[in-house]
């Protein structure tokens, strides 16, 4: 009696190796482009945080809070310009971070509109580096050279 081979040939084996690798890569590649647009609706979330924040400060006072002595995009941080000011008004808990690289591209914010009182601020903009968004200085609608090249996303006082 002839005996039966069992088994897969080569061939077969090749294919199917093959078609596991293109699933894997689509669904590697997939999930960086998912992951991407989690971090970007966090940092859209973030910023809508710190405007909701920054209103409630001006409702309050009649004015947004201080800059300190500059008229440039600077990093958002306790201690410093108006993210020290939010938290000890308690108008937020605590100031939100970039959920990928806080130190390579933290929330700018930029005071405008001091109207001849360096403490009074009366405009601003907030600005939030995005992934994948092309690279274009007009975060907050207008093109100014002091917006960081990489900041895409940005707010403004209404």
């Amino acid at each position: 009696m002839k005996k039966k081979q069992q088994g897969f040939t080569l061939i077969e084996l090749l294919v199917v190796i093959t078609i596991v690798m293109i699933l894997g890569t689509l669904g590697f590649v997939s999930y960086g482009y998912a992951s991407a647009n989690a971090r970007n609706a966090k940092r859209k979330s973030d910023v809508e945080q710190l405007r909701s924040a920054l209103e409630m400060y001006r409702a309050d006072t009649g004015y947004y809070p201080d800059n300190g002595p500059t008229t440039e995009f600077t990093a958002l941080s306790s201690g410093t310009n108006p993210g020290q000011a939010l938290l000890d008004g308690g108008y937020i808990a605590s100031l939100p971070a970039d959920p990928k690289d806080n130190a390579t591209h933290p929330y700018k914010i930029l005071m405008s509109d001091n109207r001849g009182t360096p403490e009074h601020y009366y405009g601003y903009c907030i600005s939030a580096y995005t992934e994948g968004i092309g690279a274009l200085n007009n975060a907050c609608g207008i093109v100014l050279p002091q917006v960081p090249v990489v900041y895409t996303y940005g707010v403004k006082n209404p």
